[in-house]
């Protein structure tokens, strides 16, 4: 059996409760052909970029950190499907779940003759679905930026409360600030406004 392509990997989160139900490993990958205006990650539109990573590797990262499962992100997960569904298949092994975002509608993934696309649905428990669009801004519920985005449960896991939105701000000890969750811009400008533009020393 061929091993699986690599993942283009953009960035690799611990830990996190932004990106999904409970405490959750995060990863983006670069590259997405779907391109929504108004997208929170314009700068992973572009395929060029990102660390290839082996499927394998990604799962062993996962799983060591302990956490109840990963989210994928982008980027597109079902532009690097077969890859992302290696990972996938990898973490539900180890009885962790999987919540994959997509900018796809679902039933246009599931006409798709495409045996990566089917793989990661196949391991996928719960799928958020759907472009973005500025127009239909979603106030309300967690993780999703517009209102036509749909959450769709594939497994009977991830059916717990959603909770309420979250929007994580990091400063490392070398003074690198990471956001992380959704916010509109003005919010962004008002929080990162208070944050001191110089170095933080170690």
């Amino acid at each position: 059996m061929s091993e699986p392509p690599e993942v283009r990997l953009a960035r690799f989160l611990d830990r996190t409760r932004a990106e999904g139900p409970g405490e959750r490993t995060a990863i983006w990958v670069q590259g997405c052909s779907i391109r929504c205006p108004g997208c929170f990650n314009p700068h992973l539109f572009t395929a060029r970029g990102g660390v290839p990573t082996r499927p394998a590797e990604l799962v062993e990262r996962i799983l060591a950190t302990g956490t109840g499962g990963v989210t994928l992100l982008g980027g597109e997960p079902f532009d690097q499907a077969e890859g992302l569904a290696a990972v996938a298949a990898g973490v539900r092994s180890a009885g962790r779940s999987v919540m994959t975002f997509t900018g796809f509608e679902y039933d246009d993934l599931r006409r798709r003759d495409d045996h990566g696309v089917a793989a990661l649905l196949a391991e996928t428990d719960l799928l958020v679905a759907g472009p973005f669009r500025r127009e239909l801004l979603d106030h309300d519920r967690p993780w999703v930026g517009s209102t036509n985005q749909r959450f769709l449960h594939l497994t009977g896991r991830l059916r717990e409360d959603a909770g309420p939105d979250r929007l994580e701000v990091t400063v490392s000890a070398a003074g690198e600030i990471a956001v992380n969750g959704w916010a509109d811009t003005d919010t962004l400008d008002a929080l990162l406004a208070d944050i001191p533009r110089r170095r933080i020393k170690p």
